[in-house]
């Protein structure tokens, strides 16, 4: 990573920060910009990943990783979401993102996201294995699961899931924590991950 760089592009001052810090702990180089526009008028060499959140002034996350793939098709790029943008997010996955991290979002899972979108030369071996772990933890889930998780994976909350299904909100709660165990999950982030990587399969 001689030449790289982790780009982190965000409009809070207090994430670009705390990001910045766990990845130079990391022994890994980050910049830091306040806008998506900042950051694609930077004239140093994009190598490396780009940690971007959703919600931006001006220029958003997802019109960031539009407009990367445009300009640097080879620079993987991470988006940072709040559970209300989960759609948002599953959105930039389909478009290509490496992954996405749910706020508050936890170092070591952010460092281990930064490693594997810097590690592209090998990922293409490793994203096939993925899907098929993905895939066979999925065909463990009964129908009432796997229609609880369709629904959580669209970003519904409890509330509206139990509506829909005709369950009460504490149904949901048990039906999302088996879900959790059996997919190997921490949280909403990994289960949305798991039923894309799932779909490649």
């Amino acid at each position: 990573m001689s030449n790289e760089h982790i780009f982190i592009v965000d409009d809070d001052a207090g994430i670009r920060d705390a990001i910045r810090m766990l990845s130079e702990a990391a022994g890994l180089r980050a910049r830091t910009f306040p806008s998506a526009e900042s950051f694609l008028a930077d004239p140093v060499p994009k190598r490396g990943c780009v940690i971007a959140d959703v919600r931006m002034p001006g220029m958003n996350g997802l019109e960031l990783q539009e407009e990367i793939g445009r300009r640097h098709p080879q620079l993987p790029v991470i988006i940072i979401t709040g559970h209300a943008d989960i759609p948002l997010a599953v959105h930039a996955m389909k478009a290509g993102a490496v992954d996405f991290l749910e706020k508050p979002f936890d170092g070591a899972r952010l460092m281990e996201s930064v490693r594997r979108a810097t590690e592209m030369g090998s990922k293409t071996r490793s994203r096939k294995e993925e899907s098929r772990t993905a895939r066979r933890l999925l065909d463990h889930l009964s129908q009432r699961e796997r229609s609880v998780l369709d629904r959580l994976v669209q970003g519904q909350p409890n509330k509206i899931v139990a509506h829909e299904l005709g369950i009460s909100p504490r149904t949901v709660e048990i039906h999302r924590a088996h879900i959790m165990l059996k997919m190997d999950a921490s949280n909403l982030a990994d289960l949305v991950r798991a039923v894309l990587l799932a779909q490649n399969a």
